[in-house]
Parts: C-alpha cells; structure tokens; sequence
C-alpha cells in the first residue's frame, strides 16, 4: 500500500523501516541528534509542512508530524533541513543525490554540517530506507 508522500502515515512507515532494518542500525549506530524536515510549499497560501525525527544510535525514538509551534517547544533539533516540496520529492524519488542537495544549497541545513559531512554513510542509509517506502507523491 503506498503512503502519500510526507504524512504522519508516511512518516510511521519510516520509522517502523529504521527500527527494523540491520544496515541502517549498524551505519547509524553512533548518530547522536534529532531532525525536523521543514518542507516549503509551492505555493504562497500553502502552509509548511513539517517533520520531526528523533533519532539516537541506529533507532528512531520518536517521530511525528508537527501540527503547531507547542509540539516543538520544548525541542531544539540538532538539525532542521529546510527545502521545498520538490526537491525533497526528488531526493526520496531517488532524482537528486541528497548530499549534493545540501552542498549545492538546494536543501539547506540548519545545524552541523561538519556533522553530515562526517557521517556520509548515515544520512544516505536514512534516504536509502526513505526510498524504499512505498510512496504516492500528489499532484501539486
């Protein structure tokens, strides 16, 4: 059954891929930080949509569909990777290479990039379970 692309059942489906899946819990087993996805609507009357991720060595704590301004109060992510709707279809479309999203500044990131920039092979493992969710992406 293919998820729409960025809901909170999108989004269970990820997390359930990450905390079962062996290659990703070996290759993040020393990531330490937490991670909104700050997607930029396409049009000026959309709204943002926004994603957060708790994510600890290997696993995902938590993660969820922020609703408003309260949920995230309280949280400050290591990171925040902020884009438009676009460009975060074709990195999960598996059309734009997400790394070079962020070095080119397609997908800006709000954070550590020296981080990302270490830890390579876990931020392509993360999109490499993103990818393999069965995704229906609306028309625009």
């Amino acid at each position: 059954m293919p998820y729409k692309f960025l809901s909170a059942e999108w989004l269970q489906a990820l997390k359930d891929k990450l905390n079962t899946d062996p290659q990703y819990a070996r290759v993040a087993k020393n990531w330490e930080g937490d991670i909104m996805f700050h997607v930029e609507p396409e049009s000026p009357a959309g709204a943002p949509i926004r994603l957060y991720l708790d994510l600890w060595h290997g696993t995902c704590r938590d993660a969820y569909v922020v609703e408003d301004d309260e949920q995230i109060a309280h949280r400050k992510p290591a990171f925040i990777l902020r884009a438009r709707y676009p460009v975060f279809q074709s990195i999960i479309a598996s059309k734009l290479d997400p790394m070079q999203a962020m070095i080119t500044r397609k997908l800006k990131v709000h954070g550590s990039m020296a981080y990302m920039l270490r830890n390579v092979p876990v931020v392509l493992d993360f999109v490499r379970c993103a990818q393999e969710i069965e995704t229906e992406y609306p028309e625009g």
